[in-house]
């Protein structure tokens, strides 16, 4: 439920039980007018009675006998009304009634139920007639139940048509100030959500509010901040790379240049060693042998160090021969429980080398997780390389039913994230059918900023 909604939600309970205290006041005063005007009624027809009692004794002739209720029909009494008079000395009564005591009922059922329950309508009123402190009898009147209830009903249904009138126009006017006045908030939501998806160049319009446009200006300036620090953290990433990637170059260099030269010095003197020794000292044969050996063993380290390092055909064949010597390189050491397949759309010559070395790497790392984690028997290399942009999928059927969260190998997806935010790229997961992980990183065709 949007704000707007809760909030006229609120203003219609609110006006709700404010009309039901309304419409319950409103029925206590009918009823305890119609109480009063009985009440009322009862004490002028006794005077009245009074009046008739002082003729009588006063010896003014009467035509009418005791009690004479015709003036008091005539004076346009309330119709449905009863009067009854019972005589002190005696068990004689008078009553008469004033035109109908029922009217057709239009009000609801349970209305009339509800009333007679809480208020009891058509209670009579007593009055004693008295003159000189003698009680001569005793005058009752009895108002009609259902003109009561009629007459509740119809203030009733009054009140209520013009509190939902009003109600209706309250909630429609307060629906439109706060539609407009939290109009801004939609804006501000949907800017947030655009920041939230990396767009932090976004910046929120001007608001007329100054509450909103504080608003705005802070979520501007954090949105900045924020901006600014991405930027300076990706160009410190590139340039961490930069300085990863000259290192491994470096130490490729000095291991090919001094250590491998070295060691193919060793082992060109160790088949020197071993050919003098089988002429003048046996002996040494299998010592030379073992140091061969050993130097052989070293060489292929070194070799192995070299292609994980900086691969030769990197620099002078590119990312192609280099990404086909790697697969190779996997399916040689995998012994055929793990086929590692490579296809490539595009030229890869087109690609900036920080691209290409970070398609590279992140190649290895994804390989080196999949032979330490996934236990798969089939692995997926794709990569396009389009005007646009550089895409590498890497496509396993391992054991993977669930998105990882965290990687305890290597620089993990952490690490391939980072190089791949570093291009201003994305880096994206996905689960195999029916199982096993699709890693796909896109990277835009731009030169890295350094």
């Amino acid at each position: 439920m949007n704000l707007q909604l809760h909030l006229l939600y609120r203003i219609a309970m609110v006006a709700l039980l404010c009309l039901l205290v309304i419409a319950s006041y409103s029925l206590y005063q009918s009823h305890r007018q119609a109480e009063q005007a009985t009440k009322q009624m009862a004490e002028g027809l006794g005077r009245q009675l009074e009046s008739q009692l002082m003729l009588i004794e006063a010896g003014i002739g009467r035509t009418n006998p005791f009690p004479d209720f015709e003036l008091w029909k005539q004076n346009g009494s309330q119709p449905g009304i009863c009067v009854a008079y019972a005589a002190a000395d005696s068990a004689a009564s008078h009553s008469v009634c004033n035109g109908a005591k029922t009217v057709d009922a239009d009000w609801p059922a349970g209305f009339e139920k509800i009333y007679r329950r809480i208020f009891n309508p058509g209670r009579p009123g007593l009055r004693s007639i008295m003159l000189r402190d003698r009680v001569y009898g005793s005058l009752t009147v009895t108002p009609s139940a259902e003109l009561e209830i009629a007459e509740a009903w119809n203030k009733t249904r009054n009140l209520m048509t013009l509190s939902t009138v009003t109600v209706s126009a309250v909630c429609l006017l307060v629906y439109l100030s706060i539609s407009r006045a939290l109009k801004p908030a939609q804006t501000i939501v949907a800017g947030l959500e655009d920041m939230e998806t990396g767009r932090l160049a976004y910046r929120l319009p001007p608001f007329e509010l100054n509450e909103w446009q504080r608003i705005g200006s802070a979520i501007n300036q954090l949105a900045a901040s924020q901006q600014q620090l991405l930027e300076e953290r990706q160009k410190l990433i590139v340039k961490s790379i930069n300085v990863q990637e000259e290192e491994r170059r470096y130490l490729a260099r000095e291991l090919h240049d001094e250590f491998g030269q070295c060691l193919a010095a060793i082992n060109a003197v160790a088949a020197s060693i071993k050919q003098t020794a089988a002429q003048q000292c046996p002996d040494l044969v299998d010592e030379a042998d073992h140091i061969s050996r050993i130097t052989a063993h070293m060489l292929g380290s070194v070799r192995d160090l070299l292609g994980r390092l900086r691969p030769a055909e990197f620099d002078e064949l590119g990312l192609a021969a280099s990404l086909n010597s790697l697969v190779a390189g996997w399916n040689g050491r995998g012994g055929g429980k793990t086929r590692y397949r490579l296809s490539i759309d595009g030229d890869c010559a087109a690609l900036p080398e920080a691209q290409a070395v970070t398609l590279f790497r992140i190649t290895q790392e994804c390989l080196t997780n999949i032979s330490k984690h996934a236990a798969a028997s089939g692995v997926g290399i794709g990569v396009t390389i389009s005007p646009e942009a550089a895409v590498l999928t890497v496509k396993d059927d391992g054991i993977a039913t669930e998105l990882p969260f965290t990687d305890t190998g290597g620089i993990g997806l952490l690490g391939i994230r980072e190089r791949a935010a570093a291009l201003h790229g994305r880096l994206s997961l996905a689960i195999a059918e029916p199982h096993g992980l699709i890693v796909e990183v896109r990277l835009p065709m731009t030169e890295a900023s350094i």
